[in-house]
């Protein structure tokens, strides 16, 4: 499943069948990583960990500073907000990593979830060299 997963990514950058975080997800279980459909039964106000491929970073000119970064896993999606001076502080893998584990504050407000994103670190991938987010587009 994983080679074809690679094949998968490395020649459309998507996998119709399978995610690469299904193949780590015991392992981030162990370390009390959540998926995006796990955010529906958070606390609000809770401080949480989540993990995924990064799909797209933004940074719009009227968010004054503020950063935009979405994650991907086998569940769903998760928007993550991110300060400037967090960003400042993580700008090196903020910027580079293929795949993250952010751990932050969960927003919850009319229906919407966001992360506040609080600290990020690289998350390692088997597949991550055919992952390719869509940055600041």
């Amino acid at each position: 499943p994983i080679e074809r997963a690679s094949a998968d990514f490395l020649s459309t950058g998507l996998s119709p069948v399978s995610s690469p975080m299904q193949f780590i997800r015991a392992l981030l279980q162990e370390r009390g990583v959540l998926t995006a459909l796990d955010l529906e039964e958070a606390r609000n106000g809770s401080t949480v960990k989540v993990a995924g491929v990064v799909t797209h970073r933004q940074r719009p000119a009227t968010a004054k500073g503020t950063t935009f970064v979405s994650l991907e896993d086998e569940t769903g999606l998760v928007n993550v907000i991110c300060t400037k001076g967090v960003w400042d502080r993580y700008r090196k893998v903020a910027r580079s990593a293929k795949a993250l584990l952010i751990t932050g504050r969960l927003e919850r407000a009319e229906g919407v979830i966001n992360l506040s994103a609080k600290k990020f670190e690289n998350l390692s991938l088997s597949l991550e060299d055919h992952l390719k987010a869509r940055d600041f587009r």
